[in-house]
């Protein structure tokens, strides 16, 4: 996420499935103004108080609002940015979750849809197991067919995972690290 969201100016953006607001306060901390989405009020709560022991002018770019990435309403304006970090659904919730992050981008703005890859079940450590909450770049592609948006990027990439985070994945021959496959999309909204 990092490096795909580097060389973008700051602007409004939301943070779909924020969870606890780990990406929505590292977006924050380089000036964008974010609205965090979760199903989980709890989660919603905690990232509230993880906002509040922040110095005031990030947590002053930051809102967390409890609802539904499959029927949230966008604003008019849309967001120059829209994140959809590991969101864990079945393909018909995630289809209908990423068509509405697309139709709440505004006009040059950039969905960025990052998540564990399929093939992570046999060839990566971590995520979840459950396979019909995984996809590939390809099934990311068909969810926005006829959106209107532009492919920026659309692959695989290696996540570097701590071994010992990770009680299935046994450390490298050397120690290292394991690695986690992710699909990795950035679209991009022309006009």
């Amino acid at each position: 996420m990092v490096r795909e969201v580097a060389g973008l100016a700051p602007g409004r953006a939301l943070d779909l499935a924020a969870g606890e607001g780990r990406n929505g306060i590292w977006l924050a901390g380089r000036g964008w103004q974010v609205t965090g989405l979760d199903f989980s009020a709890v989660a919603v709560e905690r990232a509230g108080r993880l906002t509040a022991q922040l110095p005031a002018e990030v947590a002053g770019r930051l809102t967390w609002r409890h609802g539904d990435a499959r029927t949230f309403a966008a604003p008019p304006t849309g967001y120059d940015l829209v994140l959809v970090a590991y969101l864990q659904l079945p393909a018909a919730d995630r289809r209908a979750a990423l068509r509405r992050a697309a139709a709440a981008l505004a006009p040059g703005g950039t969905l960025l849809v990052v998540g564990h890859d399929t093939t992570n079940l046999t060839e990566g450590v971590g995520g979840p197991q459950d396979p019909r909450v995984l996809f590939t770049p390809e099934d990311v592609l068909a969810d926005l067919a006829g959106t209107g948006l532009r492919t920026v990027r659309a692959e695989r990439v290696r996540r570097p995972v701590a071994a010992e985070a990770d009680h299935r994945a046994p450390a490298g021959e050397d120690g290292g690290r394991a690695e986690a496959l992710d699909a990795l999309v950035r679209l991009e909204r022309t006009g």
